[in-house]
């Protein structure tokens, strides 16, 4: 028994074909999902005139997408994006930036992105600048530039201090501070022998 069968597409699915195509797909895709929800059907001569123009529509309506893609993809190359999240005084969020945020940013500025289109590998943690890669299409991806600003000054010690994969400060020892007016141990060690050799 063929593990395939034709079908005959009435509507158009993602990322198999749109109305009017004909597409060979396993039959337990076709008997649980395709020919349920109305989908496809057995193809036919007499159908698939039925269905030309029907399928011009979607070719011209999917032409018309392309071009907006293409367009919001040059823009999208240039574009810096900034967001400001509230932060502890290391530079760490209390909560994280999501693809949901930065789709959601993107539509506020007026740029029409999808959710799944923000390509973002992990949440960001941490304040800082970042090249998020968005992809509209398959062969429409860029990365745009996104900075996420504190919400109030997080101190100058911050380009010293260093943090793991997970955000978390690295503590380093610190030097014991001298206190205001104490001499440095060299000078007590000075003073030391002077009073012994007046001693003797």
């Amino acid at each position: 028994m063929a593990k395939r069968v034709e079908l005959l597409l009435v509507d158009t699915v993602e990322n198999l074909g749109i109305v009017g195509d004909v597409v060979k797909v396993r039959r337990g895709y076709a008997r649980n999902y395709l020919l349920p929800l109305g989908l496809a059907e057995s193809p036919s001569h007499k159908r698939l005139e039925e269905l030309q123009e029907r399928r011009k529509q979607v070719q011209a309506e999917l032409a018309q997408q392309r071009a907006e893609r293409e367009a919001l993809h040059e823009k999208i190359k240039e574009l810096k994006l900034s967001m400001v999240r509230s932060c502890n005084d290391q530079g760490a969020l209390y909560g994280s930036v999501t693809q949901r945020d930065i789709a959601d940013a993107l539509v506020e500025a007026g740029y029409n992105v999808n959710v799944r289109s923000v390509r973002l590998g992990q949440v960001i943690k941490r304040v800082g600048e970042y090249h998020v890669p968005i992809q509209l299409d398959r062969d429409l991806k860029g990365d745009l530039t996104l900075t996420i600003q504190p919400d109030h000054p997080i101190g100058e010690e911050r380009e010293e201090m260093e943090f793991d994969n997970e955000g978390r400060l690295i503590r380093k020892p610190r030097k014991p501070k001298e206190k205001r007016g104490a001499k440095p141990e060299s000078e007590f060690k000075a003073e030391a022998v002077e009073e012994s050799a007046a001693a003797e």
